[in-house]
This record gives structure tokens, sequence and C-alpha cells, in this order.
């Protein structure tokens, strides 16, 4: 069956098909711009470029969104019901403690000013603690929004900044238009997607466990004031929070990169070691073993040298000790630092724990030994050296002590007996 010619020869087809076709019929080319329309002579490679920008541009906004989000997994406020549990046993346990120390003063008020003190102080810190627990997931929100919008700035302020600088070598550079550059920066950025999803995970894990145990933490104080379970908590929480901060390191290098993608390539290669440096010192307890464990990962799965070597740069060879470290290349096992801080958090309480001798684990010390015996063989060969050269300085001696040394083995016995005594018969034997 054949259209008539006053027949719409479009009007068959549907949605972009027929606007198309339509197009097309009216010499207007097709929709969009394409090679047969009004300046689309490179519609097929404006269009390749448009999506490797959009593509390009997805990938930074994620690893912003990764590296400093504006929300962690924290409760946001005090009335969250994950937050409610914590809250009620560190309010409840510092009104126990505080009923203690005013017991105990009550006891002994025949000290006099000592007890009153200890009573004042207690009282205060009980006030201040249980006002803590309810603003700490309101600062550490605010915290992180302040984080997160310093992160923004620092890397999309103005035309010096990483990802500015990303963005336009993308669009300007010299190298703009060679496929291999593009797929270089592509595959920079995808890596290091990768890298800032591990810290992510790992920072809010983090951040969402100091926070729980926060009402834990500050009912200590109740018991007259003792800060050092709080510096302890406080200090762990800020190096999660300004972990991202690090990245701040390879800003000063940006300026010299700007105009070629494969040195911004370089850049994002140098961020990945430094997220796998955030993994190992921001995050507590866990953060060497994760970032070892990444480590690994890439070891097992790539031959290439250059992976290899970013790699042990983030995370590099560390033995794990079980107490506290006593040189710059150890750390302590997750076990053993949990153990440690716990410590501190009874010790604020009142509770002493004896502390255990410091010693490297099996896995450790067995590298260790095997690392350092071709050190150890060259030491004992160089002492042995130093023994035989200091011999030849001595003659004397050693003759000496060579000749005191040979003389029961040459002398007869009966040499040694004076001429004028008899020689000794055996007595005869009985019969």
């Amino acid at each position: 069956m054949g259209l008539r010619a006053d027949e719409n020869p479009c009007s068959l087809l549907k949605g972009p098909a027929k606007e198309f076709c339509e197009q097309e019929n009216n010499g207007g080319g097709p929709p969009g711009g394409g090679p047969s329309g009004p300046g689309g002579s490179q519609g097929l490679t404006d269009g390749a470029a448009g999506q490797v920008q959009e593509i390009a541009e997805d990938l930074l906004k994620k690893l912003e969104q990764l590296l400093a989000p504006d929300s962690t997994w924290a409760p946001e406020q005090a009335d969250s019901w994950v937050y409610q549990q914590f809250l009620w046993l560190g309010q409840h346990l510092a009104i126990a403690i505080f009923i203690c120390v005013v017991v105990v003063c009550a006891l002994t008020a025949w000290q006099g000013v000592p007890r009153m003190r200890q009573m004042g102080a207690s009282t205060g810190w009980t006030l201040a603690a249980v006002a803590g627990m309810a603003s700490v997931p309101g600062a550490v929100m605010l915290l992180n929004k302040a984080v997160a919008s310093a992160f923004q700035t620092m890397f999309n302020s103005n035309e010096t900044t990483l990802f500015v600088v990303i963005r336009e070598d993308m669009k300007d550079a010299a190298d703009a238009d060679n496929p291999l550059s593009v797929l270089l920066i592509l595959a920079a950025l995808v890596v290091a997607l990768a890298f800032a999803a591990l810290v992510f995970m790992t920072r809010n894990l983090g951040i969402l466990a100091f926070v729980c145990m926060a009402p834990l933490v500050l009912a200590s104080l109740a018991r007259g004031g003792d800060t050092s379970a709080v510096w302890a908590w406080a200090q762990r929480l800020l190096g999660l929070m300004f972990a991202p901060m690090a990245i701040v390191l390879i800003s000063p290098f940006v300026k010299l990169t700007e105009g070629a993608l494969v040195m911004d390539a370089v850049l994002l290669v140098a961020a990945d070691a430094l997220m796998l440096r955030m993994i190992v010192h921001g995050v507590p307890y866990f953060g060497p073993r994760v970032a070892r464990g990444a480590r690994t990962l890439v070891e097992r799965r790539t031959e290439s040298p250059l992976a290899r070597a970013v790699v042990r740069a983030g995370a590099p060879d560390v033995y794990e000790q079980e107490t506290t470290p006593r040189g710059p290349r150890t750390v302590d096992t997750p076990r053993r630092a949990m153990a440690q801080d716990t410590g501190v958090v009874l010790a604020a309480y009142g509770v002493k724990r004896p502390q255990r001798p410091s010693r490297l684990t099996t896995a450790s010390a067995a590298e260790k030994v095997s690392r350092d015996a071709a050190r150890t063989e060259h030491l004992r060969e160089a002492r042995r050296r130093a023994h035989q050269a200091l011999r030849p300085d001595r003659p004397a001696a050693s003759a000496t002590r060579s000749a005191f040394t040979a003389a029961p083995e040459s002398t007869p016995v009966a040499a040694t007996r004076p001429a004028s005594e008899p020689p000794t018969v055996p007595p005869p034997a009985n019969p």
C-alpha cells in the first residue's frame, strides 16, 4: 500500500524517529545539529567530546561527595533513636557516679574542705557532661559541614584549584584532542573514585561509632573532672573529621600541571596515595589494616610497577605490635589499640588496669627476623674481622698464652717432680 503525494511520509513514525524524519524532509538536518544540518559538520565529534566532558564532570562531583560529604551516617540530632539509647545510658551512668560521690563525701565529711571541693567539682562536671551529651550530634554535624565546605572551596574556588583545572584542561589543554590523554585522565578519575569510596566508608563508620560512644566517655567527667578520656576521644574523632584535608598537600603543584591532562592524571595518582595515608593515620584501630588490605588487593590484581609503587607509598610496610609502639615503623593491632583506649576510659572512671609489656606479634616478629637476617650476618662477619685484626697487636701475650697452653701437653709428669722426692709406691693390697 503506497502513500499519496499530499500525505506526510513521516506520519507512520513516532517519537524521535518522526522528528528526525520531519526535519530531514524540511531540509533542516537531523535534530540537535547532525552532520547534514546547519553547523553540524562536526556533530559526531562534538557529541563524543560532550559525553566525555559529562562523564568527567560526574566523576569529579562524585569524588567531592565521597571525600567530604555534606552529611554523615552519624545521627544529626539528639532525638535520633540510635543515639537515644546511648544518651540514656550515659546520663544514668553520670547520675549514678554523682550519687556515689555524694555518699562518699557524706560518710567522710569529717575531712572537711577536700571533700567539699570534690563534691562541688563532681556537681559541676556532672551538669556539664549531661549538657554535652545532648550537644554532640549537632556539633559533629556542623563541623562536618564546615569541613565539606572548606574542601569544596579548596578544590573549586578559583582557576588554580585541582578540580577546576581538570575541568578546564578537558576543554582547552594542549592534549585535549588526544584520545590517549582523555583515557588516562578518565582512568585516573575512576581509580581515585574507588579510593575515595574506601575513605568514605571507613570515615563514616568511624564517625558513627565515636558519636554513639560520646555519652559513655563524657559520663566519666562526673567522677571529678578527669578529662583524659575526653581528650583521647576528641583526638580520634577530629582525626576522622579532618582526614580529607590531607589532599591539600597536592594544591601547590596544581599550577605546575595546568594545561596538560597527563600531568593532571599524575596529580590524581598522588591523591590516591594520600587517600591511603588518610586511612592509615586518620582511621583509628583498623586504619592500617584496611589500607594494607587495599594494597594487597591492588598488588594481586595488577603487575604495573607504578600502581604498586603508589599503593606502597600510601600503605608502607610496618610491623604490628601488641602494645605501645617503640619505633617509627610499628603500629598497634586493632585489639591492642582499642584495649589501650579502653584503659584510658576506665582510668577516668577510677578503674586501673595493669599494662602489659611491649612485644611484636608472631607474624611481625618472624618477618622482622627474616628481613634482618642479612644485616645480622653482616654485623657478625664485621665483628669477626675486627677481632682478627686486633690479634697481631699483642704478640707477647699471644706467645705466653700459647706456651702455657702447650706446657701440660709436652712436659712429662715425672719431669715436674723434684729429684729428692722418692717415687710414690702404691700400698700393698690387704690379704
